[in-house]
C-alpha cells in the first residue's frame, strides 16, 4: 500500500510540474517578438520584454464613482524620475497620480485659481484633460476643451494657467499633448492643427510654429486633370486643403522632439515605406529639432512607421491585418532607444537612434501581455507600461536578451567599441538573425580603424551606407599604392579602344569603296560599329548594300545575352547587395523571346503600314542595336566593384544611355529598314508594342488551353482504367 502511494505521489508531483510548464509556456506564448528582414520578412527573435502584471483601475485603487455618467476614459500617461505615474482621465476630469508600485497616491480634479495675496479665488476644474506632462518641480496639464495649459506642483498644487495663443495667429486650439525641452521651452500638440506645433516660451507667450507637414505632392497626372477637367467648386476646396496635424510628442533630454501624426493616408504611408522616403514628409513618426527641421536618421531597412507586412485583409501567416499602423504614442527609452504603439494590432516597436527596428511585440487578446486598446505608452525606468482604456496598466519588464541590446548600445554611445562588440557578439548567441548586431559590431570595427574587418559584418546585414563608409577607406589604401598603375592601365585601354575604332572606320570605309558583294564575317561584325554612330547610313546599307548578315546579328544577341548574364554575377557589392543572380538559361530565355516579340510583333505589322522589310530585315536591325548596351555594360559592371554609394549613381546613368542608344537605333533602324516617315514609324512602333502585349496574352491563353485539355484528356483515361 505505501509503495502504490508513492507511486501516486511522484505520479501527482509529475503532473504538477508539466502543467505549471504548460502554463509558463502558454504565458511565454502570449505574443511573438519579431524584426524585419531586408525583403519584408519577419525574422523572430527572444522576447524584448516579458508581461509582468496587468493592473486594474481597481487593483490600482483608484476612486471611481458608480453613479458618473462616464467612467475612466484615460488619454495620456507618464512617469517622472522617480518613478510615479501621471495619467490624464478625461472621463472623470482630473490627473491621476500613482506610486511607483501603481497604487493611487492623489488625484488633481478641483482647484482654486486667481489667488492674490491670500484673498481667495475661484474654483475651477478641467473639461477633458488628454495630455499630461511633468518636469522636476511640475505638472503641466493639457486642459483640452478649456483650450488652455494648467500648471500645478509635483504635490497637486495649483500654480498657473497658460492661456490660448492670440485668435489672430490660430482660431482653434484644443491641446491634447505637450511637451517642454531643458530651456523651459513648451511645445504643444493642438488637435486638427495642421500648421505644426506650437511653441511657447517659458513665459507661456506665443513664439511661433515649427514642424509642419506639407500636403502630399500632386502627380503630374493630378495637374492635368486639375487644370483642364476639375470643377472650380473642387479646386477651391483643394486650395483650402489642411496639412495633416500630429496626435502626440515626446521629447529627448537633448531637446530633440519626436512626434507622431495617424491622419496621413494609408496609400501615402505605404508609397513612403516602399519608396524609404528620406525626409520623412509621408510618414508617421518623424524627430524635429528644436527648430522644426526633420533629422530623423532612417538607416534600417525600412524606415520607423510601424508595421511593414501591412497587408490588407486576413492572413494566417501575416503579422497584420489592416493596412498601415495607425501610431497613438511615442515614448523614449534608455540609450536613445524609443518605442512606438499601433493601435490597430496593439503592437510595440521599439527602435534605436538609427532607425533600426530593435523588435516589436504585441498583440491583442486576454491571456497577459496581451492589449485591446491602448491609449498611452511610457517608460518607467527599465519597465514598459501600456495604459489600456478598458483594462487598466500592463507592465512589461526587459528580459536578459533586452538587457543585453541596451548594454550593446549603451557601449556603443560611451565609445567604448572593444566593449561593444563583445556585447553584440553575446545578441548574436542568443539571435543569429539580428542583423542590427551585425551593423553594431561593423560600427564599432569602422572607428576602430579595422575597416576590412567592418566589411563583412555590413555585408550580412546588408548595410551598403556603412559598407560604403569602410570601402572608402579600404579603398584609400589600395589607391595610394596602385593608383598609377590603374590610371595608365585606364588610359592604355581608352587609347587601344580609340585605336580600335579608327581601324573600324578605315576598314568600313574601304569595303564600302572595294566593289565586292559578298563581305567577310569579320567585316560584318565591324560594321556594327559604323552603325551606331551612323544609323541612317548605316541601317539603309544593311539592308540595300548587305553590309550585315544573320551570323553577325546572332553573333550581338548572344553578346547581349552574355552581357545581361554578367550584370548578374558580376556587379559590386553596392550595386547588388543581396548577392541577386540570374540563371544563363533564364537570360537567354528572357532576352530571345523579347526580341523575337518585338521582331514578329514589328513584321506582322508590315502589311497594314506597308513596311518594306521582311522578318530578316528587322532581325538584323534589332541585333545591330544592341551593339550599345554591350559596349557600355561590360565596362560599368567591372567599375561597379570599386564604386561606393555616392558613386554608384554613375554606374546606373551609363546603363541608362546604354538603353535610351539602344532604343534611337531601334527606332531609326526600323523607320529606315521599312521606309517610313518620322510620324508613320513612331505609330508602328507604339502598335508594335500593343502586338507584343497581344501576342504574350494569345501564348497564355493557349498555354491555359492546352493545360486544361491535358487534364481533361488526362481524366478521362483514368476513368477509363478505374471502368476498366
Amino acid at each position: 500500500m505505501k509503495k502504490i502511494t508513492s507511486v501516486l505521489l511522484v505520479v501527482l508531483s509529475v503532473l504538477m510540474i508539466a502543467s505549471s510548464m504548460v502554463v509558463s509556456v502558454g504565458a511565454a506564448s502570449a505574443y511573438q517578438t519579431y524584426t524585419y528582414d531586408i525583403n519584408g520578412y519577419p525574422l523572430y527573435s527572444p522576447d524584448a520584454y516579458s508581461a509582468e502584471d496587468a493592473l486594474t483601475f481597481a487593483e490600482m485603487g483608484i476612486p471611481i464613482d458608480p453613479n458618473a455618467s462616464k467612467g475612466i476614459t484615460p488619454k495620456d500617461m507618464v512617469t517622472d524620475d522617480e518613478g510615479n505615474i501621471y495619467i490624464a482621465d478625461a472621463g472623470y476630469n482630473r490627473i491621476i497620480v500613482l506610486d511607483p508600485y501603481y497604487q493611487y497616491k492623489f488625484s488633481i480634479d478641483k482647484f482654486i485659481t486667481g489667488q492674490h495675496d491670500n484673498l481667495g479665488g475661484n474654483d475651477d476644474s478641467f473639461a477633458s484633460p488628454s495630455g499630461v506632462f511633468v518636469t522636476e518641480t511640475e505638472i503641466w496639464v493639457c486642459d483640452t476643451n478649456n483650450a488652455r495649459l494648467v500648471v500645478f506642483n509635483r504635490q497637486g498644487e495649483y500654480i498657473r494657467t497658460v492661456g490660448s495663443p492670440p485668435t489672430n495667429v490660430l482660431a482653434t486650439y484644443a491641446p491634447i499633448a505637450m511637451a517642454i525641452d531643458q530651456y523651459g521651452r513648451i511645445f504643444v500638440v493642438s488637435k486638427g492643427c495642421g500648421d505644426g506645433i506650437i511653441v511657447l516660451d517659458s513665459m507661456g507667450s506665443f513664439v511661433g510654429f515649427i514642424g509642419a507637414q506639407k500636403v502630399a505632392e500632386e502627380s503630374w497626372f493630378d495637374i492635368i486633370y486639375a487644370r483642364y477637367f476639375q470643377s472650380e467648386e473642387d479646386k477651391a476646396k483643394e486650395d483650402q486643403a489642411v496639412p495633416p496635424g500630429y496626435n502626440n510628442i515626446c521629447i529627448t533630454d537633448s531637446g530633440f522632439i519626436y512626434v507622431t501624426s495617424n491622419e496621413l493616408s494609408d496609400k501615402d504611408v505605404e508609397s513612403a515605406i516602399k519608396s524609404e522616403d528620406p525626409d520623412g514628409m509621408k510618414l508617421p513618426v518623424k524627430l524635429l529639432n528644436p527648430s522644426g527641421e526633420e533629422i530623423m536618421r532612417r538607416n534600417g531597412f525600412w524606415p520607423p512607421a510601424g508595421e511593414i507586412d501591412f497587408k490588407v485583409g486576413s492572413d494566417e501567416n501575416a503579422q497584420t491585418a489592416g493596412g498601415v499602423s495607425s501610431i497613438i504614442d511615442v515614448a523614449t527609452g534608455p540609450e536613445m532607444t524609443w518605442s512606438i504603439f499601433d493601435s490597430k494590432r496593439q503592437k510595440f516597436y521599439t527602435y534605436d537612434y538609427n532607425g533600426n527596428l530593435l523588435f516589436a511585440f504585441g498583440d491583442t487578446g486576454s491571456v497577459l501581455g496581451n492589449l485591446s486598446s491602448v491609449s498611452a505608452i511610457c517608460y518607467q525606468g527599465d519597465k514598459l507600461l501600456a495604459l489600456d482604456s478598458n483594462s487598466g496598466i500592463s507592465v512589461y519588464s526587459r528580459t536578459p536578451y533586452g538587457d543585453l541590446l541596451i548594454k550593446a548600445i549603451a557601449a556603443e554611445n560611451s565609445l567604448d567599441y572593444a566593449y561593444a562588440i563583445e556585447c553584440w557578439q553575446e545578441v548574436l548567441q542568443a539571435n543569429a538573425n539580428f542583423d542590427a548586431a551585425y551593423v553594431g559590431i561593423g560600427n564599432s570595427l569602422y572607428r576602430s580603424g579595422r575597416y576590412e574587418e567592418s566589411l563583412a559584418y555590413f555585408e550580412k546585414a546588408y548595410d551598403v551606407e556603412n559598407w560604403s563608409s569602410s570601402y572608402k577607406e579600404v579603398r584609400k589604401e589600395w589607391m595610394s599604392k596602385w593608383l598609377i598603375p590603374m590610371i595608365l592601365g585606364i588610359v592604355a585601354v581608352l587609347v587601344l579602344f580609340a585605336k580600335f575604332l579608327g581601324w573600324a572606320a578605315k576598314v568600313n570605309k574601304r569595303v564600302a569603296t572595294d566593289g565586292k558583294e559578298r563581305k567577310t564575317f569579320g567585316q560584318e561584325l565591324l560594321y556594327g560599329f559604323y552603325t551606331i554612330f551612323h544609323p541612317f547610313d548605316g541601317y539603309y546599307d544593311l539592308k540595300h548594300e548587305h553590309r550585315g548578315s544573320l551570323r553577325a546579328a546572332i553573333v550581338f544577341l548572344a553578346l547581349t545575352i552574355i552581357t545581361f548574364f554578367y550584370q548578374s554575377v558580376g556587379l559590386g557589392y553596392v550595386m547588388n547587395p543581396t548577392g541577386a543572380t540570374a540563371n544563363i538559361f533564364t537570360v537567354i530565355l528572357l532576352v530571345v523571346i523579347v526580341v523575337m516579340l518585338f521582331v514578329i510583333g514589328n513584321w506582322c505589322l508590315t502589311t497594314l503600314f506597308e513596311g518594306e522589310g521582311s522578318m530578316k530585315d528587322i532581325f538584323i536591325a534589332t541585333c545591330y542595336s544592341l551593339l550599345p548596351f554591350i559596349l557600355l555594360n561590360i565596362p560599368a559592371t567591372i567599375a561597379s566593384n570599386i564604386v561606393t554609394v555616392e558613386e554608384a549613381g554613375i554606374i546606373s546613368m551609363i546603363s541608362t544611355v546604354s538603353f535610351v542608344w539602344l532604343g534611337f537605333l531601334l527606332f531609326f533602324g526600323t523607320m529606315v529598314t521599312h521606309d517610313y516617315s518620322l510620324g508613320k514609324n513612331f505609330l508602328t512602333i507604339i502598335f508594335t508594342i500593343v502586338a507584343m502585349i497581344f501576342i504574350v496574352f494569345l501564348v497564355l491563353l493557349f498555354g491555359v488551353l492546352v493545360s486544361k485539355m491535358v487534364s481533361l484528356v488526362s481524366n478521362i483515361v483514368t476513368e477509363i482504367q478505374y471502368r476498366a
